[in-house]
């Protein structure tokens, strides 16, 4: 592999392509003011150098699990892009992440987290935002005891055989973590594929 990967060289993840376009229209609208982005679980990585391409003024802070950077790496090594940091290994039942942050974001990982493993990525974002700071919260959910889509039970029930820990969120749910963080819901985005982009604000 050469030293500079191409394009053929990125891991790709197709539902972060299939988004991507959505979500950024939504970005550009919140983070409009904002200077610094913490990223919780960027994945593959494509979406933060995407979204830092997209968006030069914002400083763009990617970070995953330990030991699941490299990827991530690969995307920043290719899109040689100033505003795109370093990638940070954040485990958020055990990390602790100073005020720095202007603004925070993740996309399809609440579902894929364990009711706990969430209520402690609201409260890591609590800490990480300055007051009035923004977080973006992207993915399927839940209202009202109901799923949006019969696709979305589906994919409910499949997540929860493989392990019963993950599943689609309920809003209300997210939103009382979000209250008990110093965090409030202030607007959602319809997003394609049955998700959502929640908005959540640190009081001021």
């Amino acid at each position: 592999m050469p030293d500079t990967p191409t394009a053929n060289d990125l891991p790709n993840a197709p539902a972060a392509e299939r988004n991507f376009e959505p979500i950024l229209a939504a970005l550009r609208v919140e983070f409009v003011g904002c200077r610094r982005v913490l990223e919780i679980g960027s994945g593959t990585g494509q979406h933060a150098a995407g979204f830092a391409a997209a968006m030069p003024w914002l400083e763009w802070q990617p970070s995953e699990m330990p030991g699941q950077l490299e990827s991530i790496r690969l995307w920043q090594a290719a899109s040689s892009l100033p505003n795109l940091s370093d990638p940070l290994e954040i485990d958020v039942a055990s990390a602790s992440v100073p005020a720095g942050y202007d603004a925070g974001f993740s996309a399809n990982t609440a579902h894929i987290m364990s009711e706990y493993h969430v209520e402690r990525l609201f409260r890591l974002m609590g800490r990480a935002l300055y007051p009035a700071g923004v977080f973006c919260l992207y993915g399927p959910f839940t209202e009202a005891g109901r799923f949006s889509t019969e696709s979305n039970r589906q994919f409910d029930e499949r997540l929860r055989l493989g392990d019963p820990k993950m599943g689609i969120r309920a809003i209300e749910r997210v939103d009382e973590f979000a209250e008990r963080a110093g965090l409030s819901r202030r607007r959602r985005y319809a997003m394609p594929g049955n998700n959502l982009l929640l908005v959540f604000e640190r009081a001021a």
